[in-house]
């Protein structure tokens, strides 16, 4: 069995060519971010927004929740993986940087898939699961993007958001190969150690760390 490769540029730009499935209006939404501040580091890769809109498809959601927006990138790989009634709830604490996104959302025709909510995204979460139109199990897929240090709080309100046999998307889980330098001690990195940690042993998932991108794990609550 061979071992996890080594991704050179090369080999990545190869991976690209052979895979990705591009557009003008992916593209147009990543050249305008990528003159924002965080603009080169905070928005999904393209190859990773594929992969979740593969990830919806796979599982036939009609309802995702995402915790972190910045310009809306991922949201918009996964509004278009949903059907025409489907509606995908995304987060941020600020509307400027989703507000970019709108326009790239209406001209691929899914606006209307998609519902921005702003405010530190604990209180979104809480707020949805006391919402009638919402609640518990509400959620085919969240996918996680936001504030690491925070990271413990949003899986635990996402298993409660997500249904039984639906699956939580946490990005970042190798945090730049911080995970593993004893030296990072930054609440960011510790967070996301100790999420990694907890995950292992948690018997309401079925878990897989993809070592792909900067890291990303997938756990599937195990239905009732």
């Amino acid at each position: 069995m061979a071992n996890q490769l080594s991704m050179s540029t090369a080999l990545l730009d190869y991976v690209g060519s052979v895979s990705l499935r591009d557009d003008e209006i992916l593209r147009s939404l990543r050249e305008e971010t990528a003159g924002l501040p965080g603009g080169k580091t905070l928005p999904v890769a393209a190859e990773e927004g594929q992969m979740l809109a593969l990830l919806v498809s796979l599982m036939q959601a009609r309802s995702v929740l995402e915790v972190g927006t910045y310009t809306g990138y991922s949201t918009l790989c996964m509004a278009r993986a949903l059907p025409s009634d489907g509606r995908i709830v995304t987060c941020d604490v600020t509307a400027k940087w989703p507000s970019i996104g709108r326009e790239h959302w209406k001209r691929a025709g899914v606006s209307d898939r998609v519902e921005v909510r702003i405010g530190k995204a604990t209180e979104t979460l809480d707020g949805l699961l006391a919402n009638a139109d919402f609640g518990p199990d509400a959620f085919d897929l969240v996918f996680i993007d936001a504030d690491k240090a925070s990271y413990q709080a949003y899986y635990e309100q996402a298993l409660l958001l997500v249904r039984p046999g639906g699956l939580i998307v946490i990005d970042n889980t190798l945090f730049f190969g911080r995970v593993i330098d004893p030296a990072a001690q930054d609440p960011d990195t510790v967070a996301v150690r100790e999420l990694n940690a907890a995950l292992l042993t948690d018997d309401r998932i079925e878990l897989s760390l993809l070592p792909v991108a900067d890291g990303i794990t997938l756990a599937r609550r195990v239905a009732a």
